[in-house]
């Protein structure tokens, strides 16, 4: 796969300027800010109900060629055939998201996130959970707070699970739980297939968008945008027009939907709702 992974045109894609990364966890780091800062999160696919395809050449050609952005399994795969191509052992993992649920909640393994190794030890990246992106690698150490560009998580091993949670506020909040198991790209097939088509899966009945910035991020639920920034502080704002959405989705998000006229119906619809 690796081999044949349009690696420059990834680099680019990301805005990345700076010699051929190499293998360390700083170098990590980097590319995991660079590529969420680049490349949003995104179901316009989804509220078509149109199938996202999760294969390399599909998301390569989608996100990388297309510049559009896409949901955790897009953007797990992309990372991952990027990550190999610069040499890093790559492991990938299924989560089962915990967000609004209790602890004894049995979910499905619906997400998908990355165990990438460095000379500094193993990380767990995952550039493709929405609005709580984790924008830098963590360590596998459970309990200790670590703080990214874009927020502070902590890791908890519980048995054979580990579990993440964000700080939010004074509190700390389950975003999911998974083991290091290494799964395989036809293990995310059918999720995939689910959550872009059918009608009980949030994501075919909720515009659902997010990137982050340097200092802050950006999340759009509908018709509700909100700013968080790197003081804490938030904004929201309800957008009050087809017009004005369909101008957010393209100049914030930087998606690009003038020449979608089926998508641009349907964010009129979700507009007036």
């Amino acid at each position: 796969m690796s081999a044949l992974f349009p690696l420059d045109a990834y680099l680019g894609r990301i805005g990345w300027t700076a010699a051929r990364p190499s293998t360390e966890a700083t170098v990590l780091d980097a590319l995991v800010l660079a590529h969420t800062i680049a490349i949003p999160f995104e179901n316009l696919d989804p509220i078509r109900s149109r199938a996202v395809e999760v294969d390399g050449a599909s998301v390569a050609a989608k996100l990388i060629d297309a510049r559009r952005g896409g949901f955790c399994f897009e953007h797990g795969r992309l990372f991952a055939d990027a990550l190999r191509a610069l040499g890093y052992p790559v492991r990938e993992l299924a989560a089962r998201v915990m967000w609004n649920q209790p602890d004894d909640a049995l979910t499905p393994q619906s997400h998908m996130l990355l165990d990438v190794d460095t000379p500094d030890g193993s990380r767990l990246v995952d550039v493709g959970f929405g609005g709580l992106t984790v924008t830098a690698g963590l360590r596998w150490q459970s309990g200790l707070e670590q703080h990214t560009p874009h927020g502070a998580f902590r890791l908890e091993q519980r048995g054979e699970d580990w579990w993440l949670s964000a700080r939010l506020g004074e509190d700390w909040k389950a975003l999911y739980r998974l083991r290091r198991q290494e799964m395989h790209g036809c293990d995310f097939v059918a999720s995939s297939y689910f959550l872009s088509t059918h009608p009980a899966s949030i994501f075919t009945g909720n515009l659902m968008l997010a990137r982050a910035g340097r200092d802050r991020r950006w999340t759009l639920f509908n018709r509700e945008l909100s700013e968080y920034r790197s003081d804490g502080s938030v904004a929201r704002r309800t957008l009050d027009s087809g017009d004005v959405l369909i101008a957010t989705v393209q100049d914030l998000f930087g998606l690009p939907v003038a020449d979608q006229p089926d998508l641009l119906t349907r964010l009129r619809a979700l507009a007036a709702d």
